[in-house]
C-alpha cells in the first residue's frame, strides 16, 4: 500500500501544471508591461507594483483591463520585426556589388513577395513572374 493515493498524485499534478501556467503568463504580462507604448513610466511602475505586490489578483486584474490589446502589440512587434528584417535584405541584396540593375530586381521581388503574402497572386502566378524576372 502506497501512502499518497492516486487521487491526491492527480491534485498535486494538477496544481503544478497550473502553478507552471501562472509563471508563463506572469512573464509575459511583464514583458507587455514594458513593451506598451501607451503607458507612461508611472503607470509601467504602477502596474509592476500591483502585479508584484498581488500577484494573482493582479494578473487577473491586467487582464481584465488590458487583455484586449496584448495581442495588437504582438502583432505590432511582430511586423516592426518583418519590416526591418526585409529591409536588412534590400539593403544586403543592394550592395553586394552586383549589376547595376540588382536593386529594382531586389524591389522587384520584394513586390512580388508582397502580392503573395497578401493573396493578390496566386502561387502559379508569383513562380512565373519570379521566373521572368530572374531570367
Amino acid at each position: 500500500m502506497s501512502g499518497y493515493p492516486l487521487l491526491d498524485l492527480f491534485w498535486t499534478m494538477l496544481w503544478f501544471f497550473l502553478w507552471i501556467m501562472w509563471l508563463f503568463l506572469l512573464f509575459r504580462i511583464f514583458a507587455d508591461i514594458f513593451r506598451s507604448d501607451d503607458l507612461g513610466g508611472w503607470g509601467k511602475a504602477g502596474w509592476l507594483i500591483f502585479v508584484i505586490i498581488l500577484p494573482f489578483v493582479g494578473v487577473l486584474v491586467y487582464l481584465i483591463v488590458r487583455g484586449s490589446t496584448m495581442n495588437r502589440r504582438d502583432l505590432e512587434q511582430a511586423q516592426q520585426r518583418e519590416a526591418a528584417f526585409q529591409e536588412y535584405v534590400r539593403q544586403a541584396a543592394g550592395s553586394d556589388g552586383g549589376s547595376s540593375g540588382s536593386g529594382s530586381h531586389v524591389d522587384q521581388l520584394a513586390t512580388l513577395a508582397e502580392l503573395k503574402r497578401n493573396g493578390a497572386l496566386s502561387p502559379d502566378e508569383y513562380d512565373r513572374a519570379k521566373a521572368k524576372l530572374l531570367a
